[in-house]
């Protein structure tokens, strides 16, 4: 019998809705062996690395969550090494990789054939870091998910009307609190050219969203090119640019087939993929570029 994976995670904002619309469904997968994988209170990384472990050839996982659960399902699937299809379901508050596969209820994965899928892959110093599906962001707004830990996010976010909003508005004045208060990315080379002073902000950009309302393509689909941008988004009205042309039309960026950011000195520095963040002490290169792992993905 095919098995079928859950992935949730029961600590998140709208764990209600998933237990009402997707586990309290487990019958309605007919020929499948489901299981469930509870999300830890642990890192990304740590529980991808045990939930690849629980994979087989021929299994089908689902994730029933927001971007961060998401990208623990991506990641614990690539590091297996296996013959695994992936659908997305969107329970979280931004949900790119869903909207991006534009699969939004079961019914959507019941309908569609799997399609692929080719990520980002990120190396720290040269050492494997983390896959990434829609995006990875290094510097000031990278630093700024670290709000959504806060108990007065986690609370706004429990409530139906205050997601999107409490997302941006909360965002908002993180921005005008912090944006002057430090230098979010020390001096650097991208691709062997040395970076503007007061950079702040690179992107990578592989999906069709960037929180929801900023715009990507479908680079995703291409084995080997993605794009980039770097900005100093410190400046509000450079913020306001960006914001205006990617909600517009398409987060400006130049096609690559992959980046390395160099630092002059040893830097800390803040990165994220989808929502999900870590701090990066004495480093020396970021490089990001397209996997030559490609996922199978429900996609309509």
């Amino acid at each position: 019998m095919n098995r079928l994976f859950i992935v949730y995670n029961p600590r998140s904002s709208r764990f209600s809705d998933v237990k009402k619309e997707v586990l309290d469904h487990q019958k309605d997968f007919k020929g499948y062996l489901v299981g469930k994988y509870e999300v830890e209170k642990t890192d990304v990384d740590r529980n991808a690395v045990k939930f690849s472990k629980l994979l087989k050839d021929g299994d089908f996982v689902i994730s029933a969550g927001g971007d961060a659960t998401g990208v623990i399902a991506v990641n614990a699937i690539l590091k297996s090494e296996k013959d695994v299809t992936l659908a997305v379901l969107p329970y979280g508050n931004f949900n790119d990789l869903s909207h991006t596969l534009n699969t939004k209820t079961l019914d959507d994965i019941k309908k569609n054939t799997s399609k692929k899928y080719y990520p980002l892959e990120i190396y720290v110093d040269d050492k494997f870091f983390r896959y990434a599906t829609c995006y990875t962001t290094i510097g000031m707004m990278a630093e700024a998910v670290h709000l959504y830990d806060s108990p007065k996010m986690r609370k706004t976010l429990k409530t139906a009307g205050g997601r999107k909003i409490g997302s941006y508005t909360n965002l908002a004045s993180w921005y005008f609190k912090n944006r002057h208060k430090k230098i979010f990315l020390p001096d650097f080379k991208l691709n062997g050219e040395l970076q503007p002073k007061k950079t702040s902000d690179y992107a990578a950009i592989n999906g069709k969203f960037m929180a929801r309302v900023m715009k990507g393509r479908e680079d995703y689909k291409n084995s080997k090119i993605f794009r980039s941008e770097t900005d100093r988004l410190t400046n509000f009205w450079r913020l306001i640019k960006l914001m205006s042309k990617s909600i517009l039309f398409h987060i400006p960026g130049s096609e690559t087939k992959g980046d390395i950011l160099e630092f002059i000195e040893p830097a800390t520095v803040e990165l994220q993929a989808e929502g999900e963040y870590k701090t990066l002490e004495n480093i020396k290169k970021i490089e990001i570029r397209k996997s030559k792992k490609c996922l199978k993905v429900i996609s309509n």
